[in-house]
């Protein structure tokens, strides 16, 4: 067992049995489920907007290197400079130089999957730079000393009272404050951040290849903030995040925002083109794109797993996710958690490190059906098993108890020799990982073969 399993199980373990912790997020998520459905509304046929965006993702994916080659084409002629990485290291390397060439003292930060995916904060932290959340749940989260706990809702396992007393201890603010004051208090010290900060840092939910252009949806405008105050604007972006065209915007947005937080569309749609131009008023003087891979073209070049590259990130797998509401977030200990992460973190960073996670499952399917793009997740968590089979990443005892079940099965005789209580035996005693969250196994005295044959036999 490797220690990120062990770590996983261990966490998994405790975070299972906090009744107050499942409370909270089983209410947040509680919200989001009560929202969806209207949001579903705006959509007169929603299987079929779910099916056309598949569609439209799989012919981005197909022709990816097409896509982002125009995309580079695009947004150069306008003065942006494309940069690719493969790793994260290379990301980081990249940021570091743009950062020492600015002199940046300070940076702000809008919400982004994938500078956490990199480590972007500790990175710039040690390069004695301010690193800065500006979404107010990435921010409650950077306060706490804590990674996201959720794709799309960061803070998601703390209520109301436990960012209070988190405002009090960190800010030096009189505890109890409502959600109000405490939105107010974090708006007043982020605003003087953008003003200081020499660099700012987004994501993008799209890249959009016809104009070269990037896709940012929030719901705060802190990101629209990051990128137009720094005289220097960073994206970082992985490469399958990519959009054929711009007019597919109309069917992503929609489905983007009703998925992740039951809204028709977020209150900030952005479409960034490049730098401030000749004749532009406000926006960065220089804008950098940084592409990265880090383990997407393991994805990309396994054509099973391949769909999994579709995501975009809208976070309904993991309200939906039996596992994921029992033991949250953080139990998975990566930067994407619920059934996505389970299926995209084996090929990211690696299978043998972790296979655990798509044994996570129930397979209960309710991943797939949520998936506003349709992918086939609980299959793809199956196929991450077998990839990890075949490549010999499996323990000996477990290779050697299929071994012995597989002879067992295919062997009438031997089959029918072992009753109910030995197979009890194995199971319960032997196999004890089986009952150590489970109650025991019963197994019937007699197999179905022996029950028919006495019952015929006088026939």
């Amino acid at each position: 067992m490797s220690n990120n399993a062990a770590s996983f199980i261990a966490k998994s373990t405790i975070k299972a049995a906090d009744l107050d912790h499942r409370r909270k997020i089983n209410f947040n998520i509680g919200k989001y489920n009560a929202v969806v459905p209207k949001g579903k509304e705006q959509f007169t046929d929603v299987l079929t907007a779910r099916e056309r965006a598949k569609n439209t993702k799989w012919r981005a994916i197909e022709h990816l290197d097409q896509y982002l080659e125009h995309f580079e084409k695009e947004i150069t002629a306008r003065g942006a400079k494309v940069l690719w990485a493969e790793n994260a290291e290379q990301a980081l390397d990249e940021i570091g130089k743009i950062c020492k060439e600015k002199n940046c003292k300070t940076l702000v930060k809008s919400k982004s999957m994938v500078t956490e995916e990199i480590h972007l904060n500790k990175y710039l932290e040690k390069n004695g730079i301010e690193s800065v959340e500006t979404d107010l749940g990435e921010y409650i989260q950077q306060l706490d000393g804590e990674a996201p706990y959720h794709i799309v809702t960061p803070a998601m396992h703390k209520s109301k009272e436990d960012v209070a007393k988190l405002f009090a201890n960190k800010l030096g603010v009189p505890g109890g404050l409502s959600p109000e004051e405490l939105t107010q208090i974090a708006r007043i010290k982020l605003r003087e951040k953008y003003v200081e900060a020499e660099v700012g840092v987004t994501g993008a939910n799209f890249i959009i290849a016809d104009i070269g252009g990037i896709a940012v949806t929030e719901n705060e405008g802190n990101a629209r903030l990051s990128c137009a105050f720094p005289k220097t604007h960073i994206v970082v972006v992985g490469i399958e995040k990519m959009l054929p065209s711009i007019n597919d915007l109309g069917l992503f947005w929609p489905l983007l925002s009703t998925f992740g937080t039951g809204q028709k569309v977020t209150v900030y749609n952005t479409i960034i083109t490049g730098p401030r131009q000749a004749n532009e008023n406000d926006g960065p003087e220089e804008m950098y794109v940084i592409l990265l891979d880090n383990g997407r073209t393991n994805l990309l070049d396994n054509p099973l797993t391949r769909e999994a590259l579709y995501c975009i990130r809208c976070g309904a797998c993991l309200n939906a996710c039996p596992v994921y509401k029992n033991i949250g977030g953080h139990a998975y200990d990566t930067t994407y958690s619920g059934p996505i992460g389970s299926v995209i973190t084996p090929h990211l960073s690696g299978m043998k490190e972790y296979k655990h996670l798509s044994y996570a499952s129930s397979l209960c399917g309710n991943c797939t059906q949520v998936c506003p793009v349709r992918i086939n997740l609980h299959e793809l968590l199956l196929e991450n098993r077998h990839e990890s089979v075949v490549e010999g990443d499996s323990a000996l005892g477990e290779r050697l108890a299929w071994k012995i079940w597989k002879t067992a099965s295919l062997s009438r005789k031997m089959y029918n020799m072992s009753n109910g209580k030995l197979k009890n035996w194995f199971v319960n005693k032997v196999a004890g990982a089986w009952t150590t969250h489970r109650s025991d196994l019963d197994f019937s005295e007699k197999t179905f073969n022996e029950m028919w044959v006495e019952r015929n036999k006088n026939n």
